[in-house]
């Protein structure tokens, strides 16, 4: 409890130790219709991404999708270029989020079994690596057939030009070149599912 003193003019004021600063301002949160565009430009993009990662679970898609937009309310800073930017760090919030569940889960059906110490998984944890190989695979599904295909032959699958050439039955110099405009296409889609490109 706080003691008082009495200030100029009988006015009595309490003295609690805290700065009156901290207590006089809350946390900035974002206004309510910027949320609302921020959602209505992005929400339907990470609800499909959501659904594909909890395997077509709508109802934790949708608390997923719940948590990315309250943290987005709660950090306003991190969205000062606008709503329309807002999809990259949507997504790297969304996918975090998907990542404490599943360890999360996975934590909770270790505590009900009869582990050992040998049983114990590696530091490495996988479930970010499943989220981000499910974020890939949505953002390749965006690009045309033929540019998909050359991707996942030379980088998914590790083919040679000349190998992925005879794969998709095309010329090698056609290879290359559906490479290069696939990587240069793929790049800001990957930046708008949360992914920073190597």
């Amino acid at each position: 409890m706080g003691t008082h003193e009495h200030g100029a003019g009988g006015t009595v004021r309490e003295r609690t130790g805290r700065s009156s600063h901290a207590e006089a301002r809350p946390r900035p949160t974002m206004d309510r219709d910027t949320l609302a565009e921020l959602h209505r430009l992005h929400a339907s993009a990470l609800l499909r991404a959501l659904l594909r990662l909890t395997s077509g679970d709508r109802g934790k898609a949708e608390d997923m999708l719940q948590e990315t937009f309250l943290r987005a309310w709660q950090n306003p800073q991190a969205l000062t270029r606008g709503p329309e930017h807002g999809r990259p760090w949507l997504f790297t919030v969304a996918r975090r989020i998907a990542i404490d569940h599943f360890r999360a889960l996975s934590a909770r059906v270790k505590e009900l079994g009869d582990e050992t110490p040998e049983d114990r998984a590696a530091p490495d944890d996988p479930f970010e690596e499943v989220v981000t190989a499910y974020a890939v695979d949505d953002a390749l599904a965006e690009l045309p057939r033929h540019q998909r295909e050359v991707l996942v032959e030379l980088h998914l699958n590790d083919r040679s030009t000349a190998d992925a050439a005879a794969v998709l039955g095309i010329p090698p110099g056609t290879v290359k070149s559906r490479n290069f405009y696939a990587v240069r296409a793929l790049r800001p889609v990957l930046e708008r599912h949360g992914l920073a490109p190597a």
